[in-house]
């Protein structure tokens, strides 16, 4: 057992649905751990009588804890590529994430960046991620061997592409579906560890290997299946002219019958009504990449939408077209593109998106999320005074939502003083 004093902050429920009701907050906290799960949550003044003889207690000063941020989309292997030059969804693909994701067919470049990755992650207060790896099963072998070592739940899973990549990237149908089948085996369920099923997106998959994709998921319960969609107007294009059969970019993989409960899909800003409303009614999740959508100039994603038609919404970074592994430099660039729109984002409702809701979209609420008892024990600790700039424009607030806003607009890594997975230090500024 271990408790751990600050100002704790975290959220019970949506705020667009409850509203003020959706977040707790303690000015000073007191958060117990046991056994790696959650075991307390409360006053420090109420909790630190109760605490049995001889528990540590770690105090933060100017710090706040809350749930350990959720990325619901990036992708390992291009870390090397971020931050690249000149080109949009499709010329992306071929100038530098395909040459990168060649380069793991060698086990030790693939360890190597696995460590790298998860290391970045955790430095930026990330403690759950949905995750490329690459076509390689040696990828996602050494993605789940580092994180297992480090006791973090992380989703992952080998890339499908069977058409229109390089040859040294191609799968075909049957040996996709082999090598999916055992990497399910080896790794779905072991620890805290679960398994994705990845199509990139439908242009480079034939109908062939979306129906074994499909396949896989009936045949191990509680898979998940993570796949890109409508993020860009040439791609979508390029989508219909191969599938000319099916009335959009969705029917695709509504077709092959790869919607449902733990489907993520990236992007998603190109939709119409009815597409939002079939991903609502199926379960579905999408993942708001705000860094990418605007780096590859792809569009702007359309929050009050989504939230109208009941679809579940994720933060994702998007590595490497996206440009910080920080949730809340992620958060920054949200709030401007919801603002192109006339939208606003609250300054609750991006903690929502960043912890609960993420988890929510990944149905892992009920694992992680929030600070409630029973919970892993998952959480970060915010150092509010990180730099000069945020120590000075904090001392200005004169409100929790008013700190918590400044907080995801001025923060980065540099705001993450400890990461905790499980009840574990896993980082340390």
């Amino acid at each position: 057992m271990h408790a751990y004093r600050a100002a704790l902050l975290h959220c019970l429920a949506d705020p667009c649905e409850v509203g003020d009701a959706a977040c707790q907050y303690f000015a000073d906290g007191l958060l117990v751990v046991a056994a790696g799960k959650v075991a307390q949550i409360g006053d420090a003044a109420e909790l630190l009588p109760q605490l049995p003889a001889g528990v540590p207690v770690s105090e933060y000063r100017d710090a706040l804890i809350v749930p350990g941020f959720v990325d619901t989309h990036i992708h390992f292997p291009q870390v090397g590529v971020i931050g690249s030059c000149g080109a949009q969804l499709l010329d992306w693909l071929q100038t530098y994430t395909f040459p990168a994701e060649a380069r793991f067919a060698d086990p030790q470049h693939a360890r190597e960046q696995a460590a790298f990755f998860l290391q970045e992650l955790l430095r930026n207060g990330t403690t759950t991620a949905l995750v490329f790896c690459t076509v390689h099963p040696q990828s996602v072998d050494a993605f789940f061997v580092e994180a297992e070592r480090l006791g973090l739940r992380m989703i992952a899973g080998k890339v499908l592409m069977d058409r229109n990549a390089p040859e040294e990237l191609s799968d075909s149908a049957a040996s996709g579906y082999d090598e999916s089948k055992t990497l399910i085996e080896r790794w779905h369920g072991r620890g805290r560890l679960h398994y994705a099923v990845t199509p990139r997106f439908a242009a480079t998959s034939t109908p062939e290997q979306l129906d074994l994709a499909a396949r896989l998921l009936r045949e191990y319960p509680g898979l998940y299946l993570h796949t890109h969609l409508a993020e860009n107007q040439a791609e979508i294009a390029w989508v219909k002219e191969l599938f000319p059969e099916r009335s959009g970019y969705l029917d695709v993989y509504d077709h092959h019958g790869l919607l449902g409960a733990r489907s993520v899909f990236a992007h998603a800003i190109h939709l119409c009504d009815a597409e939002c409303r079939r991903l609502g009614e199926s379960g579905s999740a999408v993942a708001f990449c705000p860094t990418s959508n605007l780096f590859l100039g792809s569009g702007l994603f359309d929050l009050a939408r989504m939230d109208a038609h009941g679809v579940r919404v994720g933060l994702g970074t998007d590595i490497g077209a996206g440009t910080s592994f920080s949730a809340l430099a992620t958060l920054d660039e949200a709030y401007k593109v919801l603002q192109l729109q006339g939208q606003r984002l609250d300054p609750f409702r991006a903690l929502y998106l960043a912890t609960l809701g993420g988890a929510h979209a990944l149905y892992l609420d009920e694992r992680i999320g929030n600070l409630l008892p029973g919970k892993d024990a998952d959480f970060v600790v915010l150092d509010l005074k990180a730099t000069p700039l945020l120590e000075h424009r904090l001392a200005q607030s004169q409100s929790l939502a008013e700190t918590l806003f400044a907080l995801t607009i001025l923060g980065d890594d540099r705001a993450v003083r400890e990461s905790f997975a499980a009840g574990v230090s896993v980082h340390q500024r």
